[in-house]
Order: C-alpha cells, then structure tokens, then sequence
C-alpha cells in the first residue's frame, strides 16, 4: 500500500491547489487509507477467466443522426439573449485565475 501521511496530503493539497485546513486534511488523510485499503481488498479477489467487460450493455450501440449544417441563428438575435457581449462576442466571467 502507499504511504499516507500529513506530509504526503500536505503535498498533493499544494499540487492539486486545494486549500484544506488541519482538520480537513485529517479527514482527507482518512478518507484516502480507506479508499486504498478497499482497493487492497479487491487485488484479492481472484479474477482468473473473468472476460473483461467495458459496459454492462455488451449489446448497446451508439445510435447517431447524421450531421448536417441547418439555417444558423443571426449574430444580432443571438447576442440579444445573452446577458454580456463586446466585440460581438459573448463576454463570460473569467473561470481560470492566476494564483501565484
């Protein structure tokens, strides 16, 4: 089993830029044991000629339309229902900060 300890959360916390307190990083800490620990569990069982399986529906096929280019809405109509706009664009809230 991997190692876990306050160190090793300390340090995925940092690279995955998750701000966790000591009381989170304990539960945190906990969590992870019992989720290797239940992997652990499962390398025991023994899965000698099991076929493998990559979705439960082995008969299930993808059933797809064709794509066709249709009529496309006018720029103007399109930007008068959105709440924001410049330049013609839609203008959305920044989702990706810079935190050095």
């Amino acid at each position: 089993m991997a190692k876990l300890d306050k160190q090793t959360i300390a340090k995925l916390t940092k690279l995955c830029r998750i701000d966790c307190n000591e009381a989170e990083q304990e539960a945190l800490l906990g969590d992870l044991k019992k989720i290797l620990d239940y992997i652990e569990l499962l390398q025991e069982i023994d899965t000698e000629g099991v076929p493998p399986c990559n979705h439960v529906l082995a008969d299930m096929v993808n059933v797809t339309r064709e794509d066709t280019v249709g009529a496309t809405m006018p720029r103007e109509t399109f930007l008068s229902n959105a709440p924001s706009h410049v330049g013609g664009m839609v203008r959305v809230p920044p989702i990706i900060k810079n935190h050095s």
